[in-house]
């Protein structure tokens, strides 16, 4: 059981997230500010201070708890009778996510934000979803394109481990259309080209699926 000094400071620092999520969503990672959310949640900037210490300390914050959040969908959605089906739904959970949180999404696939530079904290939970998937190609038995030594080798050594290192270009590339595809839709740049983007999603999630061995 946690004591009610840890229970008060738990509070706090959701109540200063969820003021930061605010901000983020009207003014853009890059212009957040700490002091305009100290103002926010009613608090000191010497009290604030003391839970993050700094605007990066709570861009940080943001970027795990985001990564995490898109994370437990794309575990979620891990569901189907075939790999291609739950590849296929990982890639709709991500994209439902992201239409539901579009200010959160930019924070973690859109442009870097100046002067910030992500510490290693981030990087467990920003591989979440490339952990599903990986996963899911890992199972595979379908048919793959050997792309040859040159392309295999322009994979930085001991990346995805898990998979065959002829499959390692089509899954990365796979994670690319992923994020590329949704980040497209959500900024508007299939406007006046893509009609039914229900349809095109499927679509794009379904060749890179195949080109994975699904």
């Amino acid at each position: 059981m946690p004591t009610r000094r840890e229970q008060a400071r738990v509070e706090t620092t959701e109540r200063i997230l969820a003021a930061a999520r605010t901000q983020l969503a009207e003014v853009g990672a890059a212009a957040l500010s700490l002091r305009a959310v100290t103002r926010e949640v009613g608090m000191v900037s010497s009290a604030v201070y003391r839970y993050f210490p700094s605007r990066d300390d709570l861009l940080t914050a943001l970027i795990i708890e985001a990564y995490d959040a898109v994370g437990e969908a794309a575990e979620g959605a891990d569901v189907g009778s075939t790999g291609l089906e739950r590849w296929v739904a990982v890639w709709r959970a991500v994209r439902r996510w992201a239409h539901a949180h579009p200010a959160q999404y930019a924070l973690i696939y859109g442009s870097p934000v100046p002067g910030y530079a992500a510490p290693a904290d981030t990087l467990p939970a920003a591989g979440r979803v490339a952990a599903v998937l990986v996963r899911i190609a890992a199972d595979g038995t379908g048919a793959r394109d050997d792309p040859g030594p040159a392309v295999r080798n322009a994979i930085a050594p001991d990346v995805l481990p898990e998979l065959d290192p002829a499959l390692a270009p089509a899954a990365i590339a796979a994670f690319t259309q992923l994020f590329g595809t949704v980040g497209f839709e959500l900024f508007g740049q299939y406007k006046n080209v893509v009609a039914d983007r229900d349809v095109f999603f499927d679509h794009v999630a379904r060749t890179a699926g195949r080109a994975c061995g699904l």
